[in-house]
């Protein structure tokens, strides 16, 4: 039920791929709450995905940008001000890849050249975005940006590999450019940190299926689905947030404050029988 938490605001959504998306969710959700939007992906997303189906939805303009290109992000959010009628509201930066891992490269054995792409893609083009946004004054005051990022930031999950080092890389960005932000224009930078999610991009992390069992068991409610992680990004795009930034916020079901539960040494232990 919507109570339009975000009536009259408009914004940017990277990142909505198809409707497994957590970026495709928040759209939705933002939509459903009255904000107006741009949504954006690569060209070769675009052509790939379905992100068209979802502008004719929530009523949006599509406009393709690579994340990692300054003149991408300016033509972008040039266009968005221009749709918009001049400054938005927020921006989410749902926008992750790394080589090392679609080429199952072991994290001992990692291609530095695919390194450097994955950290410019999943981390640096967050600073990217918010370089321009900062340039050209894009964001009104009390304005938000989120990103979303994973534990692996804080802690070791094999398989997730130099992921793993981009989120950590990404929430150091949140942290160094929200104070800024913060001080110069009042705009708000937060990342919200979700459980595993079942998306097309998780779905090619080896052992993306048992650690979704495993963060399942051992969180008290259980992992938080995209659609939920929607609502919380929503809340982080109103008014009701407006002096929460810098913070990596965890939306995973109490995972991240546990350290082991009963059903998780039950499955252990038989799997040790």
């Amino acid at each position: 039920m919507a109570n339009n938490l975000l009536k009259g605001k408009k914004g940017i959504i990277f990142g909505a791929l198809n409707d497994q998306s957590i970026a495709w969710k928040a759209a939705l959700k933002a939509h459903e709450e009255g904000a107006e939007l741009v949504l954006t992906n690569t060209p070769v997303s675009i052509r790939l995905g379905t992100i068209n189906a979802l502008a004719e939805e929530c009523g949006a303009l599509v406009v393709p940008a690579d994340a990692t290109s300054l003149e991408d992000l300016g033509t972008l959010v040039d266009a968005a001000m221009e749709h918009f009628g001049g400054q938005f509201d927020f921006v989410l930066h749902s926008v992750g890849m790394s080589p090392n891992i679609r080429k199952n490269k072991p994290y001992e054995d990692t291609n530095y050249d695919f390194f450097n792409k994955t950290l410019d893609i999943s981390a640096l083009s967050f600073h990217k975005l918010l370089n321009v946004l900062f340039r050209k004054d894009a964001l009104k005051e009390w304005g938000s940006a989120v990103a979303l990022t994973y534990i692996a930031a804080q802690r070791t999950f094999q398989g997730y590999n130099d992921m793993a080092d981009a989120k950590a890389l990404l929430e150091s960005i949140t942290r160094s450019f929200g104070v800024i932000y913060g001080k110069k224009r009042h705009g708000r930078v937060n990342t919200v940190s979700q459980s595993p999610p079942k998306t097309t991009a998780g779905s090619g992390i080896a052992g993306m299926e048992e650690m979704f069992t495993y963060a399942d068991k051992m969180s008290p409610l259980g992992n938080a689905s995209a659609s939920d992680c929607a609502d919380y990004i929503v809340t982080l795009f109103s008014d009701l947030t407006r002096h929460v930034t810098m913070q990596n916020l965890y939306h995973d079901g109490g995972f991240s404050a546990v350290g082991l539960t009963s059903d998780a040494i039950e499955i252990f232990t038989k799997g040790l029988e």
